[in-house]
């Protein structure tokens, strides 16, 4: 029995943790509190903030990138669809561009109206005519167009909307 009790007297007490921060605990909790809404508000500033928006296509653009998409679809399209098509690509642009109304109109009134325009030249003029007259001889006289003649319709709408110069061929 008094090996245990001199066991005893060697153990002593264990003391209670001392506090040696001089920052009290609640500064603790409220930087850290301060700290995460900071960053909070920011990441959802980030989110919510107004994004930059590209500027929109313009109609020559627009146009360009659906003749271009039409290129690729020379040898597989029936050559009568791929007139409408483009054709209908080219409507949409004069439409667009220049605000001629010329979407629903048969060949001769898309004409008239760009006759009584001021924004084309004789060359402009002269190149959408003959388009026109192709694609009419492909629509409506059911002409046996073959791939190469769905390439000169291309090449013509694409210059009229680049606005090159009409090369007779």
């Amino acid at each position: 029995m008094m090996s245990i009790s001199i066991a005893a007297q060697n153990f002593h007490e264990i003391a209670p943790p001392v506090d040696y921060s001089f920052v009290p605990a609640w500064l603790i909790f409220a930087a850290s509190f301060v700290g995460l809404s900071l960053i909070g508000l920011i990441v959802w500033w980030l989110k919510r903030r107004p994004k930059v928006l590209a500027p929109p296509k313009l109609p020559r653009d627009i146009a360009l990138e659906e003749l271009g998409q039409m290129n690729g679809e020379i040898e597989t399209m029936n050559p009568y669809l791929f007139s409408i098509r483009v054709s209908d690509i080219l409507r949409r642009y004069v439409s667009s561009q220049y605000a001629l109304p010329v979407t629903r109109r048969t060949s001769v009134e898309f004409l008239t109206a760009l006759a009584k325009s001021s924004s084309f030249s004789p060359n402009d003029k002269a190149l959408l005519e003959d388009f026109l007259n192709r694609c009419d001889l492909i629509k409506f006289a059911r002409y046996e167009a073959s791939p190469a003649d769905s390439r000169l319709l291309l090449e013509e709408a694409t210059r009229f909307v680049k606005g090159e110069q009409l090369a007779f061929a």
